[in-house]
């Protein structure tokens, strides 16, 4: 008990504290959430991805266990909600708002600092946590934009929505420019350092005021929906990427980083993508909001079992 109290108090409730304050912003002054996202989505994500990127030591090693390991973890869960939403006989669009619920986590604002309180700073598993990112970056920009419009949109206008996304374009950049050690100029990398320094603070907050922009009790009529997506990010998550890294023999702190990364709640991008294309909004922030509530305790539970 001793053991969970700490992890809780040292390394969920930090987080925990700035999604509160983002909260009491919301309930003081309605804040202009569209406003807050698009600085998140097109200046802030963008300049951490670039700065992580282009600043971390990965190898090439690395990248491939991290990527091989982030392909058959998707898979799992993929093939998990599949036959969940299909025994449920889901109509498309709450198929597609499931979906993203589960596959979409909160690897970015919730997992970067999480990774970073865990395991004390240490350089390794934040290259670990940074290439997660940037694939949970990647995923919800394409896949996601193309699963919320698939039922609804020809593949032109969906083609045209995922290339207007500016981390497809930040990611390849980043990674070029650190292979073949281009300098990047000094008010060039200061202002990034700005931006990117400005991340988790304000993203954090964002995800506050849209849990506090929407109301807390739970629909009857979703409940099942929401504790399924929940049950399936929170629980199954873990335990399906514990069974993928001892099914590529991973151990050590590659093994710890990668299961505390898929332990976090659902993303804000599912909520971001259920907003903007109206598939399932109300839906999709009540996985949210339960699951980053339940995640103060699940989170800390994976932590002490890792010994992390």
């Amino acid at each position: 008990m001793t053991i969970f109290l700490t992890i809780l108090r040292d390394n969920v409730l930090p987080i925990s504290i700035l999604i509160a304050i983002g909260i009491l912003l919301q309930r003081s002054f309605k804040l202009d959430i569209r406003t807050l996202s698009k600085l998140n989505f097109y200046l802030f994500s963008p300049a951490i991805m670039f700065k992580l990127l282009y600043g971390t030591a990965i190898s090439m090693q690395l990248f491939g266990q991290v990527i091989l390991f982030f392909v058959l973890f998707m898979a799992l869960q993929y093939g998990l909600v599949e036959a969940v939403v299909r025994i449920r006989r889901y109509r498309p669009g709450m198929r597609s708002a499931m979906r993203n619920s589960v596959l979409f986590y909160n690897s970015a604002n919730y997992g970067i600092p999480l990774n970073q309180l865990a395991f004390a700073n240490n350089p390794y598993t934040l290259s670990v946590q940074v290439l997660i990112m940037m694939m949970q970056s990647l995923i919800p920009n394409t896949y996601g934009v193309y699963n919320v419009n698939a039922h609804k949109a020809n593949w032109r206008e969906i083609r045209r929505v995922i290339l207007s996304m500016p981390v497809i374009y930040v990611i390849p950049l980043a990674l070029a420019m650190r292979y073949f050690e281009v300098p990047l100029p000094d008010s060039a990398g200061t202002a990034v350092e700005y931006l990117s320094n400005a991340f988790i603070g304000t993203a954090l907050i964002t995800l506050g005021v849209q849990l506090g922009n929407m109301s807390w009790a739970i629909r009857r009529t979703m409940l099942a929906d929401v504790s399924t997506a929940v049950l399936l990010r929170l629980v199954a998550g873990p335990l399906l990427a514990w069974l993928t890294v001892a099914l590529m023999g991973m151990e050590g702190l590659m093994a710890s980083a990668l299961i505390v990364s898929s332990a976090v709640p659902t993303s804000l991008s599912s909520v971001l993508l259920a907003v903007e294309f109206d598939n399932e909004p109300a839906f999709a922030s009540q996985s949210v909001f339960v699951s980053t509530v339940l995640s103060t305790v699940t989170v800390a539970v994976v932590i002490a079992l890792l010994g992390a």
